[in-house]
This record gives C-alpha cells, sequence and structure tokens, in this order.
C-alpha cells in the first residue's frame, strides 16, 4: 500500500464518487485501459477487492469504502496543505465546483465575482442545468456545492437560504393590467398563462398559490427557458409569473411591467445545498460561508429602476410597481 500513488488513489477516488469507470476516465482525461490498469495496481497493493459489479453499477467493497475515506481525508489534508501554503504567499488557492439551477445564472456569477476577487488562486467549474439535471448531479454527489430554490424533499441534503428569491408577475408594458393596483388572483386567472416546463420551482410555486384559491390558470404555453418566457411575454402570448433576478439582465428595454397583484410577490428564497454527511473541502466551506454573507453582496446586485417602491433584491421586501427593463 505503501507504493501507491496519489494519482492511483486520485482514480480511485473519481470511480467511487461517479460510480463508473468511463465517466472517471472522462473527468480525468485519461483513457478507460489506463483507469483499469491504475485500479489493478491499486487492487494489488491493497490486496483486498475496491469494488464489485452488480450489472452495470459499481459499488465499493468494504475494503474500498474505507479506503475511500482514507483518500478523502488525505486529499483534504492535502488541499490544506496548498491553502496553507498560499496564505503564506498572500493567496488562496483551490478548485470549487458549483453547479446552479437556470434561474441562479442570473445572480451566481455576481456573486462569484467578489468571492474570485478575494481569492483570486480558487478555479471555479459554473454549471448550470435544469432542476432535474442538478438533482441528478447532487444525488451522485458529483460536486461540491448547488445551488437551489427549491431543496429537494426526497434526498438526505442540507440546505441553507442565503438570499431571497422574490417571484413576480410580468406582462407586457401595454397590457391593460398594469394600470391596475391589487388585482386579486381570480381577475389574474383569466389571463393565458406562460410557465415553465413541469418540474420547475417557479411553476410549482405558481400553481400552488393558485390551486389554494381554488383557481385554475388558462395555461397557454409551456417554455424551457426563462428567455423564451420572456420573449413570448413581449411578444403578448400572455402573462408569467418568474423571479425577479431574470430581469436583471438583457431584458427588452421598456417592454416589461410587473403588475400589483395580490399575493405577490411570492417571497421565496435561494439555497446553498450539499449531501449530509458530505465532507466540504477548504474551499466549499469558504464559499459556503461566503454565501452566508451574501445580503451586502446582494445590494450590489443590478435592480432595475422602478418608478415607486425599492428593490426586493434588498433586505426590505416592498412590493415593486411598474419597471421599465
Amino acid at each position: 500500500m505503501r507504493h501507491s500513488t496519489l494519482r492511483q488513489l486520485e482514480v480511485f477516488s473519481t470511480i467511487a464518487r461517479l460510480g463508473s469507470f468511463s465517466r472517471a476516465a472522462d473527468e480525468l482525461f485519461l483513457t478507460q485501459p489506463t483507469v483499469s490498469m491504475q485500479i489493478k495496481k491499486l487492487t494489488d497493493a491493497v490486496g483486498l477487492p475496491l469494488y464489485e459489479q452488480v450489472g452495470k453499477k459499481i459499488f465499493l467493497t468494504d475494503a474500498g469504502r474505507e479506503l475511500e475515506k482514507f483518500a478523502h481525508e488525505l486529499f483534504e489534508h492535502f488541499e490544506h496543505f496548498e491553502m496553507k501554503l498560499a496564505d503564506m504567499k498572500g493567496l488562496k488557492q483551490g478548485k470549487l465546483s458549483l453547479v446552479v439551477v437556470t434561474t441562479a445564472k442570473y445572480f451566481a456569477p455576481r456573486l462569484l465575482g467578489p468571492f474570485c476577487q478575494l481569492y483570486p488562486g480558487i478555479d471555479v467549474k459554473l454549471k448550470v442545468s435544469n432542476r432535474e439535471r442538478v438533482l441528478e448531479r447532487l444525488a451522485r454527489n458529483e460536486d461540491d456545492l448547488y445551488i437551489l430554490g427549491q431543496p429537494p424533499e426526497d434526498l438526505d441534503v442540507i440546505a441553507e437560504p442565503f438570499l431571497d428569491n422574490p417571484l413576480v408577475v410580468l406582462a407586457p408594458a401595454n397590457h391593460p393590467l398594469t394600470k391596475q393596483k391589487n388585482i386579486s388572483l381570480a381577475r389574474l386567472a383569466e389571463e393565458p398563462f406562460l410557465l415553465r416546463e413541469s418540474g420547475s420551482g417557479t411553476r410549482a410555486a405558481t400553481l400552488r398559490l393558485f390551486a389554494e384559491q381554488n383557481l385554475k390558470l388558462k395555461v397557454r404555453m409551456e417554455l424551457g427557458s426563462n428567455e423564451a418566457i420572456k420573449q413570448a411575454v413581449v411578444g403578448g402570448l400572455g402573462v408569467t409569473v418568474l423571479s425577479r433576478h431574470t430581469l436583471a439582465l438583457d431584458a427588452p428595454m421598456g417592454q416589461f411591467a410587473i403588475l400589483d397583484v395580490e399575493g405577490f410577490p411570492i417571497q421565496r428564497q435561494w439555497y446553498v445545498v450539499h449531501a449530509r454527511g458530505k465532507q466540504l473541502s477548504i474551499v466549499a466551506r469558504t464559499f459556503h460561508d461566503f454565501l452566508k454573507q451574501s445580503s451586502k453582496h446582494a445590494i450590489e446586485l443590478p435592480c432595475l429602476h422602478a418608478e415607486q417602491g425599492s428593490c426586493p433584491l434588498l433586505p426590505d421586501k416592498k412590493k415593486l410597481k411598474r419597471v421599465d427593463v
């Protein structure tokens, strides 16, 4: 075992995390024969089988689980040592793998910006995907941290809120309801609605609010992205409910209005999530702690001009009226 290399342990840990030789080879930029050879050498050094294969799935043996724990602790010690050295040099170094749902792409880079300025030596890998794919990666524990608007109920995770996520009703700027205040949910339900696809947290929150009032929406169209929904709103196809964060970037100027509707904005939160029992790396813990202070960073997020009211990204949660975007 003393003659085993760090590369062999890295290959082993990657297979244990991904549950696949081929996917581990892709992530490590190795050929599959090379991966198999490294694991054979490591298995010979240990003297016990590390994996067992049932069908197409790979499972760790008792020896494999012990080795995985040892390897994780070893790499964490190396990472801690590297960061100590970086501290001595006035730097922070390491890697962070962050996965976010599609709506979070509107603010995640703006939080990563000041974080990377504080720790310029940290290499950040940011992946944006829909909720279903993010949950798949979370279930496989493929990354360090995840940002979700709604924590999963069927996975054993730790989820901590760190930023407000107000959902607002969006309509074309020339829509008749833009001139009204305190619009009832019943009146809004008469309008044709544009919704995200099934599985969307925003969609679920919207339908739940109307269902509580025994109201059913007239769904004209389901679309797979916030950008598509915004363009459909501009095209006069209907009204929608979106996170206020989605209006922070690239919205067509003067073509939207946020309606004043009872029960809105729906006050939700963004959560930073990881598997329960996961041992976060030094870098992941540093970013996790950084997000806990995101209220002060949120003030720096772009906020669209409102004719009255205040920005819902700020700590006070007053309603926005009409805005030009």
